[in-house]
């Protein structure tokens, strides 16, 4: 669909590039694991911790104790469910070094957001990236109410250029826009700058 081009390009205007995902290498595939239901501030004071026990590589991770790796993300939240997660995803990457799609979702734990951020942002695979940013944006636009997360991901997959920085940079500007215009609560919607195709904005303008 021509529109969501046409959001990609007015927010790629407005914002700039974001050059994200945080971090590198197997920094990322963690960094994924410990976003889950938290902010980015406190996954990175739980890689900081990591990184001060030398514990951000594969033989660290596997060795370590699920009492020590709890203790060192504690900062990231749910910290006992999100250490066997990355055991298990760590299990993996000792196993298959490039793994599937398939083989990420078989990784307790790891759900379709989890597994395409790693295949995006890590092994730079063609998977865009949704979270509960783009349901929030999307959902406010009209058109993409009634979507779960395999149908929206395909809109966005038949309808942007198949460039891994333009899904990156995608994904990175609508959880930009969703920080600081469209919030979850109390959006600034006389300054977004999508607020002209924005279904909620001109419902909230009629009142």
């Amino acid at each position: 669909m021509k529109e969501l081009v046409a959001i990609y390009d007015i927010l790629y205007q407005f914002y700039g590039p974001q050059n994200w995902w945080p971090g590198e290498g197997l920094e990322i595939a963690i960094g994924a694991v410990l976003t889950q239901q938290t902010n980015w501030k406190n996954v990175e004071k739980a890689l900081s911790k990591l990184k001060e026990a030398n514990c951000l590589n594969l033989d660290c991770l596997q060795s370590i104790s699920i009492s020590r790796l709890e203790n060192l993300i504690i900062s990231s939240g749910y910290y006992k469910i999100k250490a066997q997660r990355l055991k298990n995803l760590i299990d993996l990457f000792v196993k298959e070094p490039n793994p599937s799609r398939k083989m990420l979702l078989d990784v307790k734990g790891l759900g379709y957001e989890t597994a395409d951020a790693i295949l995006l942002y890590l092994f730079e695979q063609l998977y865009f990236v949704i979270d509960a940013y783009t349901f929030q944006i999307l959902g406010r636009m009209g058109s993409y109410k009634e979507q779960n997360y395999l149908e929206l991901q395909r809109l966005f997959m038949q309808s942007i250029p198949k460039d891994v920085q333009v899904y990156k940079e995608y994904h990175a500007l609508l959880v930009k826009h969703a920080k600081s215009y469209c919030k979850k609560k109390e959006p600034i919607c006389s300054l977004c700058p999508l607020n002209d195709q924005c279904e909620y904005h001109l419902e909230a303008s009629n009142q």
